[in-house]
């Protein structure tokens, strides 16, 4: 069966105990959007859904090494002054991401720090009825680096919504992972989904990009 991954608002999740987010304000409901007029200011990386919960059913690829291309990719955003944000999942109860549950904690391979942030999802789109796209709108980001689980389900719908806002995305090309579905391997659905991306409608075209080759804006 398909899981379909994620997002609750903010206030409707408690945060992991081991991890505590940032508050960030709340801005008016047309925030989000950026603007020519803006100024350039940071590189957010969104990690989607990597919580222990996605390591039952078949096995994700290469989700070892995934997981080691995000902390690298990550600790590159925090020293350059860019932001973190780990999108949770939120299942309903008895679902392997109900909230507090073993499954809906960040893997423990997932390396954090106490300035990182979590939006709590319980859609596809961590965008819904959430505060991610204000606070994005408050960090007045540069671009939006989209890495996590599943390719084709959530981090997929981040993409899209983080697009149509008009932000600049990058997807890293080797940070996100997805099972073999009954159809195709996971490596098809990885590579079909590149293509995808990168021929979006936005205003600013996707770009897809392997964690090594991300240069990151340094704030300094």
């Amino acid at each position: 069966m398909v899981l379909l991954c994620c997002a609750i608002h903010a206030d409707m999740v408690t945060p992991n105990p081991a991890f505590q987010p940032t508050p960030l304000a709340r801005l008016n409901a047309n925030a989000g959007r950026q603007t020519n007029e803006e100024a350039v200011t940071v590189d957010v990386l969104l990690v989607v859904d990597m919580q222990e919960g996605l390591l039952r059913g078949a096995p994700k690829h290469d989700l070892v090494a995934v997981v080691e291309r995000i902390n690298r990719l990550a600790l590159r955003v925090r020293r350059s002054g860019g932001s973190i944000f780990f999108v949770q999942h939120a299942g309903p109860v008895a679902d392997e991401f109900e909230p507090r549950s073993p499954g809906w904690h960040l893997l423990s391979a997932i390396k954090t720090e106490p300035g990182d942030r979590i939006v709590g999802k319980t859609l596809n789109d961590p965008f819904f009825n959430t505060s991610l796209q204000s606070d994005l709108a408050e960090l007045r980001v540069d671009r939006v680096l989209v890495a996590g689980w599943a390719t084709d389900l959530c981090v997929d719908a981040t993409i899209r919504s983080a697009a149509a806002l008009g932000f600049k995305v990058v997807a890293v090309a080797d940070c996100h992972t997805v099972s073999d579905r009954p159809h195709l391997s996971a490596s098809i659905v990885i590579h079909h989904h590149h293509w995808v991306w990168a021929n979006l409608l936005a205003r600013h075209p996707v770009s897809i990009i392997r964690e090594a080759e991300v240069q990151v804006v340094d704030v300094d």
